[in-house]
C-alpha cells in the first residue's frame, strides 16, 4: 500500500531505546500465525505482508537486506513515507504474488517472521452508537448517536438497565461529575503529558483546543484533518476547553496520530508505524477508540505489548457489541491495557457496552475480568469537526472520557518523577483500586467498578512501586457482582473451579514470582480447599496471570458452610535507577467460599467445552444463518459468555453444572446424571468415543445433544473474499461438525443430515422457533422423535422445494429421545434457542425436560407421546450422510486431529497429565476432625499407576501438545501442560531455567560480545539452550545497564 508524503518532517536519528526495564520484541513463534487460520484461496491473489525483522534499521538497510538474499521473484517492497521512517524500524511491507517466497524470506536470518498486513475495514473506531442494539460482528461499522435517541434493552443483559433517556443537559458536565474541578483548582490541568490519539484526525486551527503538538498522517490519503468527527470528538472529551463540552486535561499536549481513512479503513501495517513513532517520541498516554474480536493478528498485539513496556499507558474501548457476553474487542482485552466499559448517568452498564470474560484463554482455560473500568459513555458532550459541540454515546466516548481522566492524574505527578512512578501497571492500580463497585452489574460487565478520579487521586499521591492482584478479593458468597461464582457453590468431587486473576507489577516491565503461590486458610475448615496454581513466572509487560485451579477435598463431602482465607505470592523486579537491589512485593489475594455437601448425581450436569472451536483462528461461521450482519462464532460458546442464561436458568432449576475442558477419558462418568453438548465444531478421540458408549450404557450416564447445521454446498456458497486479509474465506465447518458428531453417536444408531431447517412449531401448545437446525436422520426403534414440516433452506434443499411446491412436506424430525443400556440420549438438531446471542425464541423448557429424562427418567408426557413412538428405525445409508470438507486441514483448528490425548489442568487433579484410564482405588485422605469421610467412588478417591502411562515429556523440544500449540514442557511452575498461547503473556520474555532454583543471567555489558556497546538487542533461538534436561527459554530480549545485576 502506498504511503502519502507526511507535511511534518524530523531529524534522522536511531530508534531509541529505554533504558529502565528489559522490553522484549517477542520472537518466539510458536506455531506459525497463517497456518492456523489460512483461509481457503482458489485465486492467486497478489497480498501485502508485513516482514518483521529481528533488529531494529532503516528502513531502506531492511530492503537492501532483502533484495541481496531472496533470490526468487513475484515480491516487491513497498516505500513507506511517514514521520515513521525517519527512525529505525523493525518491519517491512512487500507486495507477494508467490506464496514460496514466503518461505524463502521466513527462512532468512534476520527475519522474525511473515504475516497478512490486515486491513482494518471499520475494526471499529467503536462507533459511536445509532440506539440499536448490535449484535457481535467482525468489524463494527462507524456510526453517530446525536443526544435525544431511546435505548431497548435486551433480555440477554445481567444488568438493571435504565429505559429511559437521559438528556446531559439535566446532568453537569462529565468532569464535574468525577471532581476534574477539584483537581483543576490545585493547578492539575495535564500540562506536559503527552497525549497521543490514535484516530482519524483533527483541524489544525480547531478553537477547542490550546494544546495541539503535532499532526500526523498514517493513511494513503493526502490530508491530515477529520473528515468523519470522531477523531475530534475524542479529542475533545480529553482536552476540549469549550465551557459547553469541557475536557478533562485541557492543558495535555495532543498529538493526533490519523490512522483511519475518510472511509473508515486501516491497516496494521499504518499502525506499526504509527506505534513505532508513538515509542520513539515518548508519548505518556495514547488512547485507541477501536477494537475488534481478533486477538490473533500477531504483529498488531506484540506491537501493543512493546507500547505499554516502553511505559505508555494505553487506554482502549471495550467495544459496543453488548449487552451480549463474550464480545470483549482486542487490544482492551489485553491485561497491560486499559479496558474501558460504559454506563450510564444512573450507573447503569449502558446496553452497548461489550461483556467479558476474555475469551483468548477459552477454551482450555478461563478469561480475564474485563473492563478494568467503567465510565459514563451515554449521551457525553465532546467537540464537532470544526466548531460546536455535541451529544454523542458509545464505549468510544467512555475510553476518552478515562484517557482524560489518566492525564489528569499523570500531572499530578511532578515531571521529574514521572517514568519512576507512573507506568501501564500503577496507573491500572490506581483506577481500579480506586473504583467505586456499583451495586447491579457482576465483575464481567463493570470489572472494578466506576472510575472515581479524586479517590485514585489518593492513591497516587502516596504510591510507591509495588505489585498487586487484580482482583484483589474474590468473595463468592457477593451476589450479583461475583457472577457466575456466586451462583454455584464448591463441593466435593467436582471438576476444579477456575479464577485466572491478573498480577499488576507496578515494580517494572518485567518480574517474576519467586516462590509458588500458597494458600493461607483462616480456619480448620479452611484445609478441606485444595488448590493448585499455575501462573506467570516471568511477568512481562507489567503483567501476568494466576490461575487458581480450586477443588473441595473428599472428606469435605458432606462439608456445608464458608471458607475463608488468602493466597500470598511474591513479586521480584529488577532494581530500578539508583537501586543495588532488586524490588519486591508480596501480593495477597483474599479468598471466600461457599462450599455444600456433594449433590446427588442426577443433579449434576457436565458441559463439554472441550470440543468447542471459535473465531478466531478460522472462519466458523455463525450459526442461524438468518443473521446476516454477524458472519462469524466468536462469543466464546462458553457457560459464563453466550451460554450465560441457560446457565442462569439451570441454577435456577436445581441442576449443578461444570465444564469439562478436556476429553471425555477425563470425567468419572459415575457422578453426573447428564453430559451436556451444545454447538460442539470439534472431532473426538477414538478412546472418547468408546468411553462414552460405555458409559451410556453401562454406566448410566445420560447425554443431551443440541447440534446445528451442517451443509457441503451452503459452505461453499458462504465463501466470501475478506478486505481483511484480502483472500478467500470458506467456513471450517458447519454451524456444527455433524460428521464428528454422527461419529460419536454411531454406537447408538444415531445420526444427523445435512437439511438447514428454518420455522416456528408447538409442542402442545410451547412454542419455539427452529432457526437453522439439523434434521435427525438416524434414531433407533422404539425411540421417540418428533418432527415437523419445515423447508430446508440449504443450497441443495432450496432446489427440493421448488421441485416439490405445492405438494405437502414431509415432516422432518429434529427432536429424538431414546433408552439405551441403562442410560437415556435426547438429541435436538439446533442450539440456537439455547445461545444469547441470536436467540428468537428460547427453549429452556424443553431443555429442563429432556434433563428430567435423562438425567432422572422422568418422562414428561408432552415428549413421550405414543404417536411420536417409533415402530421401526429411521435409517439411511452411510453415502446419504454429510461428510467432511477434504480441502481443509483440519488439524490447524482441532484439540484433538493430529493431538495427543491428555487431561489437563482443568480435569480434576488426580488425572492431571494422563489420558484418564487406569484409575484405581487410593487409600483414603486425611480426615479433619468433625468430618466423616464418605467413599465416594472409583473416579473421586483414585490415583493412577505410573508404569502404565506415557509421561508428558517435559525436555521435549518445540513439542506441540494437544491444543496444537507449541510448548516447552513445563513453562510455569505447577503443572506440565500449561499452553504457550500465542496471543498472550504466557510467552516468557526472558531467560527461564526451569530447575526449580534461579538461573543467573550473564551481565551483557561484562561479556566480551558486549564490552563495547552500553546498550545493544540481543536474540536466541528458542532452541539453542536445551540441555541435560534443563530447559533454559530466551526470546527476544533487550538488555539495559540497569539489570546487569539482575537475577531472573
Amino acid at each position: 500500500m502506498k504511503m502519502k508524503i507526511m507535511t511534518s518532517h524530523h531529524n534522522l536519528s536511531t530508534f531509541p531505546l529505554k533504558p529502565s526495564f528489559v522490553l522484549a520484541l517477542l520472537s518466539l513463534s510458536l506455531f506459525h500465525f497463517f497456518s492456523s487460520r489460512s483461509p481457503i484461496s482458489q485465486t492467486l491473489v497478489t497480498q501485502n505482508y508485513i516482514v518483521r525483522f529481528k533488529d531494529y534499521e532503516k528502513s531502506d538497510q531492511h530492503r537492501r537486506y532483502l533484495e541481496s538474499r531472496v533470490k526468487s521473484d513475484g515480491w516487491k517492497w513497498i516505500e513507506r513515507r511517514n514521520p515513521a521512517m525517519d527512525y529505525a524500524t523493525d518491519f517491512g511491507v512487500l507486495a507477494i504474488q508467490k506464496e514460496s517466497v514466503i518461505g524463502e524470506i521466513e527462512g532468512l536470518e534476520k527475519v522474525k517472521d511473515v504475516n497478512l498486513d490486515f486491513s482494518y475495514t471499520k475494526r471499529d473506531l467503536l462507533g459511536f452508537v445509532d440506539g440499536e442494539k448490535r449484535p457481535g460482528k467482525m468489524f463494527t461499522s462507524m456510526s453517530f448517536s446525536e443526544a435525544g435517541e431511546t435505548y431497548a434493552v435486551a433480555q440477554t443483559s445481567n444488568s438493571s438497565i435504565h429505559w429511559g433517556r437521559q438528556l446531559l443537559g439535566q446532568k453537569s458536565q462529565v468532569t464535574s461529575l468525577f471532581g476534574a474541578d477539584v483537581l483543576w483548582s490545585k493547578g492539575f490541568t495535564g500540562h506536559k503529558v503527552k497525549m497521543a490519539i490514535f484516530d482519524t484526525g483533527i483541524r489544525a486551527d480547531h478553537p477547542h483546543f490550546r494544546n495541539i503538538k503535532e499532526r500526523t498522517n498514517w493513511t494513503n490519503e493526502d490530508t491530515l484533518n477529520d473528515n468523519l468527527g470522531h477523531g475530534t470528538f475524542v479529542a475533545g472529551v480529553i482536552a476540549g476547553q469549550d465551557a459547553e463540552c469541557l475536557g478533562f486535561a485541557p492543558d495535555a499536549e495532543i498529538y493526533a496520530f490519523r490512522v483511519f481513512t475518510d472511509a473508515q479503513v486501516s491497516y496494521t501495517s499504518w499502525f506499526l508505524d504509527a506505534f513505532n513513532y508513538a515509542i520513539a517520541t515518548n508519548m505518556d498516554v495514547l488512547n485507541l477508540s477501536i477494537g475488534g474480536p481478533d486477538y490473533l493478528d500477531l504483529p498488531f498485539v506484540e506491537k501493543v505489548w512493546e507500547i505499554t513496556a516502553n511505559n505508555i499507558i494505553m487506554v482502549s474501548a471495550i467495544g459496543n457489541d453488548g449487552p451480549l457476553y463474550g464480545t470483549l474487542n482486542n487490544p482492551a482485552d489485553q491485561c497491560d491495557v486499559i479496558g474501558v466499559g460504559g454506563i450510564d448517568y444512573s450507573d447503569h452498564i449502558a446496553p452497548f457496552s461489550s461483556r467479558g470474560m476474555s475469551t483468548w484463554e477459552i477454551p482450555h482455560g478461563y478469561g480475564r475480568v474485563k473492563p478494568d473500568v467503567v465510565a459514563y459513555g451515554r449521551e457525553i458532550m465532546g467537540s464537532k469537526i470544526s466548531t460546536g459541540c455535541k451529544s454523542l454515546s458509545g464505549t468510544s466516548v467512555a475510553s476518552p472520557v478515562v484517557a482524560g481522566v489518566v492525564c489528569l492524574l499523570v500531572s499530578v505527578i511532578p515531571e521529574s518523577a514521572r517514568k519512576d512512578i507512573l507506568n501501564p501497571a500503577s496507573m491500572k492500580q490506581a483506577l481500579v483500586e480506586g473504583a467505586a463497585k456499583l451495586s447491579g452489574p457482576n465483575m464481567y460487565e463493570q470489572g472494578a467498578g466506576r472510575v472515581d478520579l479524586l479517590e485514585s487521586y489518593e492513591i497516587l499521591k502516596g504510591y510507591h512501586p509495588r505489585a498487586s492482584i487484580f482482583p484483589s478479593v474474590l468473595d463468592f458468597t457477593d451476589c450479583p457482582y461475583s457472577w457466575p461464582f456466586c451462583r454455584q457453590p464448591l463441593y466435593a468431587g467436582a471438576m476444579p473451579v477456575m479464577f485466572n486473576a491478573t498480577i499488576l507489577n507496578g515494580m517494572g516491565a518485567i518480574g517474576y514470582i519467586e516462590s509458588p503461590p500458597t494458600w493461607h486458610p483462616a480456619e480448620e475448615e479452611g484445609n478441606l480447599l485444595s488448590i493448585h496454581f499455575t501462573y506467570s513466572e516471568v511477568i512481562w509487560p507489567w503483567t501476568g496471570y494466576l490461575a487458581l485451579h480450586m477443588q473441595i477435598k473428599e472428606e469435605g463431602v458432606q462439608f456445608s458452610g464458608e471458607i475463608e482465607g488468602n493466597v500470598t505470592l511474591r513479586v521480584l523486579s529488577p532494581p530500578s535507577s539508583g537501586e543495588k537491589s532488586p524490588r519486591s512485593s508480596t501480593c495477597v489475594l483474599q479468598l471466600k467460599l461457599k462450599v455444600v455437601p456433594t449433590p446427588p448425581r442426577h443433579k449434576r450436569v457436565l458441559w463439554d467445552q472441550f470440543h468447542n472451536i471459535k473465531y478466531p483462528p478460522g472462519y466458523i461461521p455463525r450459526d442461524s444463518l438468518d443473521v446476516r450482519n454477524d458472519i462469524l462464532d466468536w462469543h466464546g460458546d462458553h457457560l459464563h459468555t453466550n451460554f450465560h442464561i441457560m446457565f442462569n436458568m439451570l441454577r435456577d432449576a436445581g441442576y449443578y453444572v461444570e465444564t469439562l475442558g478436556s476429553p471425555f477419558t477425563c470425567f468419572d462418568a459415575r457422578q453426573y446424571g447428564t453430559l451436556l453438548l451444545v454447538d460442539l465444531e470439534d472431532e473426538y478421540f477414538q478412546e472418547e468415543i468408546e468411553k462414552l458408549r460405555d458409559d451410556v450404557i453401562s454406566t448410566g450416564l445420560g447425554l443431551v445433544v443440541f447440534a446445528e447445521w451442517y451443509n457441503m454446498d451452503t459452505m461453499v456458497k458462504m465463501r466470501f473474499f475478506d478486505d481483511n486479509t484480502r483472500s478467500w474465506w470458506t467456513p471450517v465447518t458447519g454451524g456444527a461438525n455433524i460428521p464428528a458428531l454422527n461419529d460419536l453417536l454411531a454406537p447408538f444408531g444415531i445420526a444427523f443430515g445435512d437439511k438447514i431447517l428454518n420455522g416456528d412449531f408447538s409442542i402442545d401448545g410451547e412454542q419455539s422457533r427452529y432457526a437453522s437446525g439439523t434434521d435427525i436422520v438416524r434414531f433407533p426403534r422404539g425411540g421417540y422423535t418428533h418432527g415437523f414440516p419445515f423447508l430446508d433452506s440449504s443450497e441443495s434443499g432450496a432446489t427440493q422445494n421448488v421441485l416439490t411446491s405445492g405438494t405437502v412436506k414431509a415432516d422432518s424430525s429434529i427432536l429424538g429421545l431414546v433408552e439405551v443400556g441403562q442410560g437415556r440420549i435426547a438429541v435436538y438438531g439446533d442450539s440456537n434457542c439455547l445461545d444469547s446471542s441470536h436467540m428468537v425464541t428460547n427453549c429452556y423448557w424443553l431443555l429442563k425436560k429432556i434433563l428430567d429424562f435423562t438425567s432422572r427418567n422422568v418422562k414428561d408426557p408432552l415428549l413421550f407421546p405414543v404417536s411420536s413412538k417409533n415402530d421401526a428405525a429411521l435409517f439411511v445409508d452411510d453415502n446419504q450422510l454429510p461428510t467432511r470438507r477434504t480441502d481443509v486441514n483440519f488439524s490447524s483448528y482441532s484439540a484433538v486431529v493430529g493431538k495427543d490425548l491428555i487431561c489437563r489442568s482443568d480435569s480434576r487433579f488426580e488425572v492431571w497429565g494422563t489420558k484418564g484410564y487406569n484409575l484405581h482405588v487410593r487409600g483414603r485422605n486425611r480426615r479433619l476432625p468433625g468430618y466423616p469421610l464418605i467413599d465416594l467412588g472409583r473416579g473421586l478417591n483414585s490415583t493412577f499407576d505410573t508404569s502404565n502411562l506415557r509421561r508428558p515429556k517435559d525436555t521435549q523440544k518445540n513439542k506441540v501438545d494437544s491444543l496444537g500449540i507449541r510448548t516447552w514442557g513445563m513453562l510455569s511452575r505447577d503443572e506440565a501442560d500449561v499452553p504457550v498461547l500465542v496471543a498472550s503473556h504466557w510467552l516468557l520474555p526472558a531467560a527461564v531455567a526451569i530447575t526449580g532454583q534461579p538461573c543467573a543471567v550473564e551481565p551483557l555489558a561484562h561479556s566480551a560480545k558486549a564490552a563495547k556497546e552500553e546498550e545493544r538487542v540481543w536474540f536466541w533461538s528458542t532452541e539453542q539452550f536445551i540441555a541435560k534436561g534443563t530447559i533454559i527459554l530466551i526470546t527476544s530480549l533487550m538488555f539495559s545497564r540497569n539489570l546487569n545485576s539482575f537475577l531472573l
